[in-house]
């Protein structure tokens, strides 16, 4: 009893160690320091806890039989992760599923690719369940299917019964003829490739930055100003307190209503090219925040600790205060916003572009007013580059420009995007899904689309017979469910790796941290492996001298 009470203690301390993602080992692991590792320190807070755990573990325990070796940590760790795996097995089951896959570097710079498993489960709920991480030589579509499969098939899971890939939009992923999901199709025609949805849309929006001249000179002004102020913690400091001092006044004058969750305090958030929705947040940050920004400017420009400084400051003030800048930043939220409605983005464009500019120019002239931007004479002719004379190819109003050249070639630009990175096949396969669309009291319900749908794309899985049965509908509401929208749980899982393999524990094997994650991840699983079970596979993996 001794040393299966010794057991249980060891396996505890794992277990609370995996499910927070803290490392196991210490600098100085010897006897006579004062910190011993997480490990050992947490088996001693156990025998601090309970007299008849102290008296069995560690210097109470025979040299042979202590249980905390790290050989021992890792025999122990490993059974969890394969009960883990099996208990998603056993959830899967038959049912047809989707991968999500991504590959990140780690600390150590080695290719880590993750694997996301993604089902309908007995009871008709989607589950993605983080499966494993492996190391990868290359990023050769070829060598990513090969580990796949040898990952799949280690866990009696079925190729055949893939109905669906998610992936990001790099080439060796989304190739018509040698990418991943190619690769795939031709084992398995049915596992229909659907590109990560907030991955097109940040690409579309990118696109469009670099194809159109005036939003990129707006997010280059934009990433410039949020960048100034953000820079220095004095600089931030400032902002806050502006935006203390104005919440401040507009409640005194009862302008602003209090209340929960109301009037918080908020910063300037960069752009990035590849985090989802960073342009919507940017711009609404700035717009929320743009008389703060405006009189800190303003007052370092006045003020400034030096030249430089006081020049930069004064630039991005000029930048900010330009009725282009301001047109941009209204005109551009009003897009990213529409991004957010997938299914209808293209036609809310369209109504845009042929009915919106009134209701944008006045929203426009409103928000220089309130901020004090000249507002130019949209009559008046527009002038070219440094205003020369030479410079100057068509005579043109000021709202021609801004309509035409600037207004509706941003959302020209945007739906040539969209329908690049929108494949027909894509579209129809989500349209005829949406016929199975629960909202509104199944208001998208379509029997003709229901059918076409399994009739076109999963032709292996209804018999003749069963596409005129409704019936169908159940089986076919599974199969579409499977389906990806996004890779976010591959994101989230690299973010658990970073967390598990950082730049102290960057030496760490490729089994060790696999499986230190899918204990991380799935700790609803893991909690619920009793003590017994891992005793029990402990004991029969090799001979043990000390009886349990």
């Amino acid at each position: 009893m001794d040393n299966r009470l010794r057991l249980t203690t060891t396996i505890e301390g794992i277990r609370y160690l995996a499910n927070q993602g803290l490392a196991f080992r210490g600098h100085d692991e010897s006897i006579g320091s004062s910190n011993r590792g997480n490990f050992v320190e947490i088996i001693k807070c156990f025998a601090r806890m309970n007299m008849e755990v102290e008296k069995v573990v560690l210097d109470k325990a025979p040299q042979n039989a202590q249980y905390i070796s790290n050989d021992i940590q890792k025999q122990i760790l490993h059974i969890f992760a394969t009960k883990v795996r099996k208990t998603i097995c056993r959830e899967l089951g038959k049912n047809k599923f989707c991968i999500l896959v991504d590959e990140s570097l780690d600390e150590s710079g080695k290719e880590q690719m993750a694997i996301i498993l993604r089902f309908v489960d007995d009871q008709g709920l989607i589950r993605e369940r983080f499966f494993d991480i492996v190391s990868v030589a290359d990023t050769n579509a070829l060598t990513l299917k090969k580990e796949i499969c040898k990952v799949l098939g280690n866990n009696d899971i079925l190729v055949e019964n893939m109905r669906g890939q998610g992936y990001d939009g790099a080439s060796n992923m989304r190739g018509s003829w040698n990418g991943l999901q190619a690769l795939f199709l031709a084992d398995c025609p049915y596992a229909y490739y659907v590109h990560c949805f907030a991955h097109r849309l940040q690409l579309a929006l990118n696109g469009l930055a670099k194809d159109v001249k005036v939003v990129w000179r707006f997010f280059l002004m934009l990433t410039n100003i949020v960048n100034f102020v953000s820079a220095s913690a004095k600089r931030r400091n400032e902002l806050n307190l502006i935006r203390k001092n104005e919440l401040k006044e507009l409640l005194d004058s009862g302008e602003l209503e209090t209340g929960k969750g109301l009037n918080q305090a908020r910063t300037l958030k960069r752009a990035g090219a590849t985090r989802w929705g960073s342009h919507f947040a940017s711009i609404t940050s700035l717009m929320s925040l743009f008389k703060e920004t405006k009189l800190l400017l303003l007052e370092i420009s006045d003020h400034g600790p030096n030249q430089q400084f006081r020049g930069d400051a004064e630039s991005n003030y000029i930048a900010m205060m330009s009725f282009e800048f301001v047109f941009s930043l209204t005109k551009t939220q009003d897009i990213v916003s529409a991004l957010n409605f997938v299914e209808n983005t293209k036609m809310q464009l369209q109504d845009m572009r042929e009915y919106g500019w009134d209701d944008l120019f006045m929203s426009v002239v409103s928000f220089c007013e309130l901020h004090g931007v000249d507002v130019p004479d949209m009559g008046g002719r527009y002038m070219m580059g440094t205003h020369r004379s030479c410079q100057q190819k068509d005579f043109i109003t000021i709202e021609h420009a801004y309509r035409i050249d600037v207004f509706n070639g941003v959302i020209d630009c945007m739906m040539r995007e969209l329908n690049d990175r929108f494949p027909e096949q894509t579209v129809e396969l989500l349209t005829l899904s949406s016929a199975l669309d629960p909202r509104n009291s199944f208001m998208s319900f379509n029997i003709e689309h229901i059918c076409k749908l399994a009739k076109k794309f999963y032709p292996a899985d209804f018999l003749p017979q069963e596409l005129k049965a409704l019936e169908v509908q159940l089986k076919l509401i599974r199969l579409v469910l499977t389906l990806p929208v996004s890779t976010a749980t591959t994101e989230r899982a690299f973010s658990c790796m970073r967390i598990i393999k950082n730049r102290l524990r960057s030496t760490i094997c490729d089994e060790f941290l696999a499986d230190c994650m899918i204990l991380h991840i799935e700790r609803e699983f893991a909690n619920t492996i009793d003590n017994a079970s891992i005793i029990e596979e402990f004991k029969s993996s090799k001979p043990r001298r000390v009886k349990f």
